[in-house]
């Protein structure tokens, strides 16, 4: 997320906070795309990573450095936290850059209309953060983990929010760490009309998140060596914290709508209020207490606006429902690997006859089902089954099914060309029966002669 809402207006109701999410209601022409990837900047010289203020040692720049180079190129304006500069956005209504907490540097996308502006914008952004990050001797890694760096070894960014994070999540799991300093992933971000609409979609994109895993996993080393594993980045999610995180069995089942979600998230504690520049720690506190001005931390402090679109922020499911749908189970990669990501939910969400093919693959798997599938792809990727379905044979129907979405969009680009073509990389994938984490092992064990270290040159933006 690039920046904490700032929005005072008091609210006190569950109607309330059920109207904000609707209030992201929009006609069909009015979707857009919006798409967020993650990396990890280096050392270019000798791998390391990238503290925040630089290697004094080395006499090496560090990530702010980085962040004022790329406002410079970009003419962004700076967002701090404190004296800190924790990242930049564009105040014409355009994308932000932020830091995550290990330093990873995220593009959060503008809401565009097509794929193909999506690719100019990645390709624009990459070209000035490629240049910025040659004038201080760094490149970025595409990964969905980071291959070698301990969690000792890794950077802290500073910023209040994940310090208050960084205390709690070992109180609720056991990875919770891995996952804020030592992961990257790639997500998009699409609309629904109503709540029929939103709802539907819901269902397929939880249904269909642990084939997107499959498809793009992308992290198959940590600690420098082999982990067992294609994703990594997913395995370390079914223990970071269940109260937030998994596949919600409860959007399945009659009566979902946004106050069932809205029931779902007031059960979720919280981890901070800010008021002001100040993020106050409310960590595993009742969010319904705030709304009553009964918090414990902040005794007689009535919930805002903000505090609602924050906390919603702070709930990580494998679907997240804020006023639009954040697909959440991929790991970054290349460019192309980026863009399919929201090519595949584009086709298969924006377009009402694929959405209906889609539900129908999923919708007669039950609950236990999609949970071990859930289970089984960061270690089987495309090789798990569902329904006594190989999510290989999955993969090609609904491939095929989003392609023919994208197709019925007709966006053209100035070539003539359609959106279709981005799905390639994935039916690649799948013809093959290889994730990009199964190449990447392959390589490992063959001309990389059982050593990491080629990562840092083959799998760079």
């Amino acid at each position: 997320m690039a920046r904490d809402v700032s929005d005072t207006t008091p609210i006190s109701s569950r109607d309330e906070l059920a109207g904000w999410i609707e209030a992201g209601f929009k006609p069909p022409e009015a979707f857009r795309i919006g798409t967020e990837h993650e990396k990890f900047p280096f050392y270019t010289s000798d791998h390391e990573p990238v503290p925040y203020g630089g290697d004094v040692a080395y006499n090496r720049c560090g990530i702010r450095s980085l962040l004022e180079t790329m406002q410079v190129s970009t003419g962004w304006e700076p967002i701090m936290d404190g004296e800190a500069l924790i990242g930049l956005f564009d105040a014409g209504g355009g994308g932000a850059i932020s830091l995550e907490p290990g330093g990873q540097f995220e593009l959060s996308g503008a809401p565009v209309e097509t794929l193909h502006e999506t690719v100019n914008e990645l390709d624009t952004h990459l070209h000035l953060a490629r240049a910025a990050a040659k004038k201080c001797g760094m490149s970025f890694l595409a990964l969905g983990m980071s291959p070698e760096w301990a969690l000792a070894q890794t950077p802290v960014m500073p910023k209040s929010r994940y310090k208050i994070m960084t205390s709690y999540m070992p109180k609720v799991g056991t990875r919770g760490l891995d996952m804020m300093y030592r992961t990257c992933t790639v997500q998009v971000n699409l609309d629904f009309a109503t709540e029929a609409d939103m709802v539907k979609k819901m269902r397929v994109s939880f249904a269909l998140q642990p084939l997107a895993t499959a498809l793009f996993a992308n992290s198959p080393f940590t600690d420098g060596k082999p982990n067992g594993l294609l994703s990594a980045r997913s395995e370390i999610w079914r223990d970071t914290d269940n109260n937030r995180a998994g596949m919600l069995p409860f959007v399945f089942e009659d009566g979902m709508g946004v106050e069932r979600y809205v029931d779902y998230a007031l059960q979720v504690p919280m981890y901070f209020v800010k008021r002001g520049d100040t993020y106050h720690d409310v960590a595993g506190q009742d969010f319904r207490q705030l709304l009553e001005g009964k918090l414990p931390g902040m005794p007689g402090e009535k919930a805002t606006i903000s505090d609602w679109a924050n906390h919603l922020s702070t709930i990580f499911p494998e679907v997240r429902l804020k006023r639009f749908l954040e697909m959440r189970g991929a790991d970054c990669g290349s460019p192309a690997h980026i863009c399919a990501l929201s090519a595949l939910f584009v086709g298969l969400l924006y377009d009402t006859t694929a959405l209906d093919a889609a539900w129908d693959v999923a919708k007669n798997w039950t609950a236990a089902q999609r949970q071990q599938l859930r289970d089984d792809v960061p270690s089987q990727g495309l090789g798990a089954a569902i329904a006594g379905y190989k999510l290989g044979d999955i993969a090609r129907e609904v491939l095929a099914i989003a392609r023919a979405g994208l197709k019925r969009r007709a966006r053209l680009d100035t070539s003539g060309r359609d959106e279709t073509h981005l799905l390639d990389i994935l039916d690649n994938r799948v013809a093959r029966g290889r994730t990009a984490a199964d190449d990447l092992l392959a390589l490992y064990n063959g001309p990389w002669q059982h050593k990491v270290k080629p990562v840092y040159e083959h799998c760079v933006y």
